[in-house]
């Protein structure tokens, strides 16, 4: 694969239920190392693109290639091994109620790639530490955690088997605005020291600002927009302008009332 060749790299992606298109065309390069950030509405596909991309859901038409190859065409057992790759934050953190904290973040080693119990306990205190929790967070249940401690919990999860791309959804849904900030610097931290290749996908402008190298607007079906995160709030986009301003009036106003 050439250096200036997408870690990711989505072409035509098509999703609809029913006769409704939620994904129209979705194409999207996201560089190896750097991290996208994809913004939108509630509705407009943003979590359907991340699960297409996870092979969580299947799209209708299109391709999605890691390091050029096209997932949708390959094997399942192939797709299998290039998804391992990946790590997930899920929004609500998505622990397991029945397994302590180091369980959890030891999840994916205990059950993929059948490390020994005590190798998966150490590894589990480590990233545990990486995130700002005490080893000793591992021996709790996840009931016992305030909602920051969970998304650190469900960070830990996402990096304990150093993936090479790391997905993030709505990362900071739930939390106050100093947490969210923290969650934001933890995941900047962890994508750097692992090298890897990020996506989340929020509403939050603050967090898209703080974590992204470029970030990509999702609006009608398309990306209609992207650039680097300075731009964003001065875009000279009408609809990314009216969305990350907030305002009432605007195109996509005008065309929700249709």
């Amino acid at each position: 694969m050439s250096e200036t060749a997408p870690k990711i790299r989505v072409r035509g992606l098509r999703k609809a239920f029913g006769a409704k298109k939620v994904l129209d065309g979705v194409d999207l390069d996201i560089m190896t190392g750097t991290s996208t950030v994809v913004i939108g509405g509630s509705g407009t596909g943003k979590s359907v693109l991340l699960k297409c991309i996870l092979g969580l859901m299947e799209p209708d038409d299109g391709t999605i290639e890691i390091d050029g190859r096209d997932l949708l065409r390959l094997p399942p057992g192939e797709q299998r091994a290039v998804r391992a790759q990946i790590g997930m934050l899920f929004q609500n953190g998505a622990l397991f109620d029945s397994l302590p904290v180091w369980e959890n973040v030891a999840f994916g080693l205990l059950a993929q790639r059948r490390a020994s119990r005590v190798e998966a306990r150490v590894r589990a205190e480590e990233v545990l530490g990486q995130v700002g929790l005490a080893p000793t967070v591992g021996d709790l249940w996840p009931a016992e955690l305030s909602g920051g401690m969970q998304k650190r919990v469900g960070l830990a999860r996402a990096i304990a088997a150093q993936p090479e791309i790391l997905f993030f959804d709505e990362p900071t849904t739930g939390l106050d605005p100093i947490m969210g900030a923290v969650i934001d610097g933890l995941i900047v931290d962890c994508v750097k020291r692992l090298g890897s290749t990020s996506m989340a996908i929020t509403h939050d402008m603050a967090s898209a600002r703080r974590i992204a190298d470029r970030v990509a607007m999702l609006h009608g079906g398309r990306i209609i927009w992207s650039g680097p995160p300075d731009a964003l709030m001065d875009s000279g986009n009408p609809y990314v302008d009216q969305f990350t301003h907030g305002r009432r009036e605007g195109p996509i106003q005008m065309e929700l009332r249709r």
